[in-house]
């Protein structure tokens, strides 16, 4: 599968493009060249994340991760993304020593000891410190599984790739939180009870620990040669020291990245009140269930039409599909969270405590509520699949996008983090609403000048400044090895 002619002509007659400055190579053919291809990686990695965090968020999606009191499951995803966000910040310092591969190894189990400590619980009601040890560790596994992810689905496509192979990674992902949306919801069919029970568990507990194995089936990333013909260039095992003074220098030479930390501080925070104090305070364990699926279904289409049909729209200069995909996701923000603040109007704690009997799939009322769970949906995904195109728009070095990837992770993290304490401790369902809409909109609003001043139409070899830092072995090409 070696490049195209088309793909050939782009790299060399681009005056302004970065990779007109580097090598082209023959990429592999037959199986190999399956194997190897940019998109079969990428989509191997959407797999590890299927199982694993695909199977975590379709349980977080039942609400109270399938309990009936949501306290301990708010403390224990507290515990998580405060652990996250510190180690995150870090995370791409870890992974630039350690590499992906070994990195989604020792991250991926995490999941498997999370589900395993809710269903301890369900045999043991006393077990709730459990969980909140549980989610703490998974935080900092968490922490390595996402930095391998980001850095290399921003790595592997081309430039004019980057929205499309998000979206691959995107769709491949959700589907899992489909599959195990669906599972839960046929498993707890004929339940009118509010929590799931421990077959439920179990079916997530395996098919997380087969997401465990899947990374030893990767690539090594030195091995990728892009569609266009130019090579990866990962770093291998830089000095610890070298890795933390990245931290500060991708902060140095980009530092327009800034822009971005509020979006990044805002991209979970929303899970909070969609999952604990809309879909868990109101309906009952079969129709969440449903929810569940109808949600993670309608991010498979909404990254992918955002991805490939907006970001990477070839018709368009990459800052004009800037501008596009950011102005959609205004919109949505806008229009989503005034559907949403009708319902919140009717309802409060008080009036829904956990022993209410909740909203069940043959009332009445329930077709308009599932359709704002399918906006929410479609908002997460292009929120997502933006963010992620936007920091891939800034670099095409691994390196610094692990780096970017970590920044993300640990404000993501932290403001999940907020939120769920928030939760826990039972504020105001209005209260948790209003701020999860005041910082959508501060961090779209906040990212706006990045779009402008900081994307180009094409990257530039000076936005690849940690290819270039001192005391820093590079990989050797095939010829010299």
């Amino acid at each position: 599968m070696s490049a195209t002619g088309e793909e050939k002509a782009h790299v060399i007659g681009s005056a302004t493009s970065s990779v007109e400055q580097l090598e082209i190579h023959e990429r592999p053919r037959g199986w190999r060249g399956l194997y190897y291809h940019p998109a079969t990686q990428v989509c191997l990695v959407g797999f590890v994340c299927f199982m694993c965090p695909g199977m975590f968020n379709a349980m977080t999606g039942l609400g109270a991760f399938g309990q009936v009191d949501a306290t301990s499951s708010a403390n224990a995803n507290s515990a998580l993304y405060a652990t996250f966000a510190f180690f995150a910040f870090f995370s791409g310092s870890v992974h630039n020593v350690l590499g992906p591969r070994l990195c989604l190894l020792l991250g991926t189990w995490g999941y498997s000891l999370y589900i395993a400590s809710y269903l301890a619980t369900n045999i043991h009601p006393g077990a709730g410190d459990f969980v909140v040890v549980a989610g703490a560790i998974l935080g900092v596994c968490a922490a390595l599984v996402w930095t391998a992810q980001g850095s290399l689905m921003m790595a592997y496509p081309t430039e004019a790739q980057k929205g499309t192979f998000i979206g691959y990674f995107w769709a491949i992902f959700n589907l899992g939180g489909v599959v195990g949306s669906a599972v839960a919801f046929g498993s707890n069919f004929n339940s009118m009870a509010n929590k799931v029970g421990n077959g439920t568990y179990i079916g997530f507990l395996i098919l997380s620990l087969t997401g465990v194995v899947l990374p030893l089936f990767l690539a090594d990333p030195y091995k990728m040669i892009r569609t266009d013909g130019t090579r990866v260039t990962p770093i291998r095992h830089p000095s610890w020291k070298t890795e933390f003074i990245s931290l500060f220098v991708a902060l140095k030479t980009d530092p327009w990245i800034v822009l971005l930390f509020p979006m990044f501080f805002a991209s979970n925070y929303f899970y909070t009140w969609q999952f604990n104090d809309y879909n868990g305070a109101l309906f009952n364990i079969r129709t969440r269930g449903l929810n569940n699926f109808v949600y993670w279904t309608a991010q498979i289409f909404g990254s992918f039409f955002i991805g490939h049909y907006v970001l990477d729209l070839r018709r368009f200069r990459r800052r004009v599909r800037a501008f596009l995909g950011w102005s959609i996701v205004v919109v949505l923000v806008f229009a989503v969270h005034l559907w949403s603040y009708y319902y919140q109007l009717t309802y409060t704690r008080a009036s829904e405590p956990p022993t209410a009997v909740k909203m069940d799939i043959n009332d009445p009322d329930y077709p308009a509520h599932i359709w704002l769970m399918i906006f929410y949906g479609l908002l997460d995904s292009m929120w997502q699949t933006t963010a992620y195109w936007l920091m891939g728009a800034m670099s095409n070095d691994p390196a610094k996008l692990a780096v970017f990837t970590g920044f993300y992770k640990c404000f993501q993290s932290a403001g999940s983090a907020v939120v769920w304490r928030l939760d826990a401790v039972q504020k105001p369902y209005m209260d948790i609403f209003i701020s999860t809409w005041v910082l959508a909109a501060a961090g779209m609003i906040c990212a706006f000048p990045l779009v402008y001043m900081r994307v180009k139409d094409y990257t530039e070899m000076d936005d690849e400044a940690l290819l270039n830092r001192p005391n820093v072995e590079r990989l050797p090409e095939p010829s010299e090895k």
